[in-house]
């Protein structure tokens, strides 16, 4: 059996945000979905919003890359299952191609994937060709397939692009500016997908605008080595896990689910905001969400509040993440300064703000193991209760949430990555 699998692939990255990196991944995949091909899109780092968009661009699964959070192995195993089925594997990178620590840069080098460019060409001209060229030789050692002008406003604007580009730089195309293609936000980031009644409509607007102005044949192939095979265990065989999932709960990724699944979990998945009673489950898991944007309707489903309360004084587990914790508080107050009372588990209130309260990657030691995930809130949290463990980032930014327990209740704004560390996870959900 080969130890190595080939297939195309590249990593979208750019300067800084706010370059329209999701918009162009997503005009990708699609444009190779329709050409008939099988696409895997990956995101850099964690995030919810992103891979919602490109899973419907591309038709498959997203699943997040990182060499901290995920670990290299893991993202390993990610890349070769993904290189045995797929025509084309895209990444979408984080932040600028350089940030962080590990930066997109450092996990294009570590796979060899080369780096596409993406750079907002609004008010630019020739000075496009000095911003790609630094990109692509600020790093000797980084493989670099060429560059992707997005929010183009013209073909002879395209075209003053294009030409500006020297030493051999590739052009990969632009991106027009016109309105339906560009994808919305908030304060979070993108709007979900589920909110987008136009998604489909925008992803294939901006394949065509795409596919018109570059060649969509497939980048040269990668090579993606054997990752170390996984032990098989199923420490929740039996367990039936209830999982939050609706417009208030839904930033869950998906290697948790598998991860759950695969440990012998059933997974029961449920609505906070339409349901009125839980499926008879050993186990809850509510994870992030936009609970502030329906705070007042979850505190309308008193039925719901009240079976979640019985969950908890029957000392069965409970996990709650970032949003999921604020449900579990006496109330949350949004930035207009309406508040609803809520579950009550947790004593304390939350209240909303406009700008951003943490971001940061987070690994921290439970009783359990040592988990590793990320935080990033708007919210500021006031509580009497002690924190069990606080979270610490490898970057040293702002963070170092608290993880609270009362009984098998387990709280904490930091949104968990499961395989971290499988044995961790299942002991915070086994009964």
């Amino acid at each position: 059996m080969s130890d190595s699998r080939q297939c195309p692939a590249v990593l979208i990255a750019a300067p800084a945000s706010g370059q329209g990196k999701t918009t162009v991944t997503a005009a990708l995949a699609r444009l190779h979905h329709n050409l008939g091909r099988k696409v895997r899109v990956f995101k850099c780092g964690p995030d919810f919003l992103d891979p919602m968009i490109l899973e419907r661009a591309s038709g498959a699964p997203v699943y997040q890359l990182d060499l901290w959070m995920i670990g290299a192995e893991e993202s390993r195993r990610l890349l070769w299952d993904a290189a045995g089925e797929a025509d084309l594997i895209l990444i979408e990178g984080v932040m600028g191609l350089f940030d962080g620590t590990p930066s997109s840069a450092d996990l294009a080098r570590h796979f060899g994937v080369p780096v596409l460019a993406v750079i907002d060409g609004t008010a630019m001209a020739q000075t496009f060709g000095a911003l790609a060229l630094g990109l692509a030789r600020y790093q000797p050692d980084l493989p670099f397939a060429g560059v992707l002008a997005n929010r183009v406003g013209s073909l002879r604007h395209a075209q003053l692009l294009e030409g500006s580009l020297t030493e051999g730089l590739r052009w990969y195309g632009g991106l027009s500016r016109e309105r339906g293609i560009e994808l919305p936000s908030r304060h979070l980031g993108l709007v979900q997908a589920s909110e987008l009644n136009d998604l489909d409509a925008r992803l294939d607007a901006a394949a065509e605008a795409l596919g018109a102005s570059c060649d969509a044949a497939l980048p040269p192939p990668v090579g993606f080595a054997r990752p170390e095979p996984l032990g098989v265990t199923t420490p929740l065989a039996g367990v039936r896990i209830g999982v939050a999932n609706d417009e208030a709960f839904a930033f869950t990724y998906g290697a948790n689910l598998d991860l759950l699944r695969n440990l012998g979990a059933q997974l029961e998945f449920f609505s906070p905001l339409h349901d009125r009673e839980l499926p008879d489950v050993d186990s809850l898991y509510l994870p992030g969400g936009y609970p502030e944007l329906h705070h007042q309707a979850l505190a309308a489903n008193a039925p719901m509040l009240e079976a979640i309360r019985g969950h908890h004084a029957k000392g069965k587990p409970l996990l709650a993440e970032c949003g999921g914790m604020l449900y579990l508080l006496d109330a949350l107050t949004d930035v207009a300064g309406v508040r609803a009372p809520l579950a009550g588990l947790l004593p304390g209130e939350a209240t909303m703000q406009k700008r951003l309260a943490a971001l940061a990657l987070q690994a921290v030691e439970l009783p359990e193991g040592t988990l590793r995930g990320h935080t990033y809130h708007h919210s500021l949290t006031s509580t009497e209760l002690e924190p069990i463990a606080r979270g610490l980032s490898p970057n040293g930014g702002r963070g170092n949430e608290a993880v609270y327990r009362l009984g098998r209740l387990t709280a904490s704004y930091i949104h968990f990555y499961f395989p971290s560390n499988p044995d961790a996870a299942a002991a915070l959900l086994r009964p």
